[in-house]
């Protein structure tokens, strides 16, 4: 029985470049920014990727590979838990698509292949907005948000 997958899709407008916007995903250096996490790879197609904790650990947090490659407009990469990595019905997809504006560039983040309601398809409606506001922030202002901070209580 095949189990019933959904998408998640989140589009933003950012006053950058298509180059500045495809380096923030894919240089380590600079994720780590407003990321908190480092994506690591050559970025070419069927390459590994990593996405790894940007702090004294060095966790393995996740894993896929690269699907498509063209700078600075579209990367495609499927995505797992690392502790799931070695099980293909585990992963799931994700394309950035980078459209230039006149002083902007429209990002479209497309989650898709995932399992629904599962641990992962719940955590990334949650951590897609703060990780691309974050990203949004940092190329504006230079300043990332803090894509740990917890609610405040009441």
């Amino acid at each position: 029985m095949t189990k019933e997958k959904t998408s998640f899709i989140y589009v933003t407008y950012i006053v950058s470049t298509p180059e500045k916007v495809f380096e923030a995903i894919t240089k380590p250096d600079i994720a780590r920014r407003y990321w908190g996490h480092e994506n690591v790879s050559d970025w070419k197609p069927g390459s590994g990727w990593e996405h790894i904790r940007a702090n004294d650990e060095r966790t393995l947090q996740l894993v896929g590979k690269v699907v498509e490659v063209s700078p600075p407009t579209r990367l495609v990469i499927t995505w797992a838990n690392a502790s799931q990595a070695a099980d293909p019905e585990s992963y799931s997809r994700v394309a950035f698509d980078i459209e230039e504006y006149e002083e902007m560039v429209r990002l479209t983040v497309t989650h898709d292949e995932l399992e629904a309601d599962s641990g992962m398809a719940n955590g990334i409606k949650k951590g897609w907005p703060v990780v691309l506001s974050s990203l949004k922030s940092f190329l504006e202002t230079g300043r990332g948000l803090d894509v740990f901070a917890k609610p405040k209580a009441a």
